[in-house]
């Protein structure tokens, strides 16, 4: 289904406080998944937020300052590779999504999150499915989370270089996989997914 042909948003919310929350990260099998909650101001509307995944890397990274900049608050958290294989990687996106929430000042007064599901916090809201491409607020945060994200996944291969994880973020591509079975994986790879956790003999 494409943008055009999603149904029009309604939303129970009239004032100013409204937060738009996405998450990044959950098909990886190395690193944090990392989650966004942006308060955006009505009266500096931003153009061009849509979903992160549908924009180049250096558009991205200049919304993230344009975002930054006027947005009414921001926040990103995340929950580690360590959370997300004791809790599980939906359980673990939803921590992190509550971190974010938790972490804007002034407070939310109502969520618009991405997906089918709400995070389980005590502010009210809705889930939005395909929310990135439906409200600018969810794609101001999965455009945070992308770009926070991708940055930390750029200082992980300056660490460890013979991975790529700067050009696959730490999906399962075949250079990754060939580089788990080559040089075994790192305290940050998540153990609870099937590729790392066969690397290891746990399954």
């Amino acid at each position: 289904m494409s943008a055009r042909e999603l149904p029009p948003l309604v939303i129970d919310y009239t004032g100013t406080r409204l937060a738009g929350v996405d998450e990044v990260g959950r098909g990886p099998l190395v690193g944090a998944v990392v989650a966004a909650a942006v308060i955006l101001d009505p009266a500096r509307p931003i153009d061009g937020l849509k979903d992160s995944k549908a924009l180049s890397a250096r558009r991205r990274e200049a919304l993230d300052r344009e975002i930054r900049y006027y947005a009414l608050a921001f926040a990103l958290a995340e929950a580690s590779a360590a959370e997300i294989d004791a809790l599980n990687i939906f359980h673990a996106t939803h921590l992190a999504m509550r971190r974010a929430i938790d972490a804007l000042s002034p407070a939310a007064e109502y969520l618009l999150v991405d997906g089918n599901r709400l995070p389980g916090h005590h502010v009210c809201g809705q889930a939005v499915v395909k929310g990135d491409a439906r409200h600018p607020a969810i794609a101001a945060a999965s455009i945070l989370a992308k770009v926070a994200r991708d940055a930390d996944m750029v200082a992980l291969d300056a660490r460890h270089p013979g991975y790529g994880f700067a050009r696959h973020k730490g999906y399962p591509t075949r250079e990754h996989l060939a580089a788990i079975e080559c040089l075994g994986p790192l305290p940050e790879h998540r153990r609870s997914f099937g590729p790392v956790k066969r690397q290891l003999g746990l399954s």
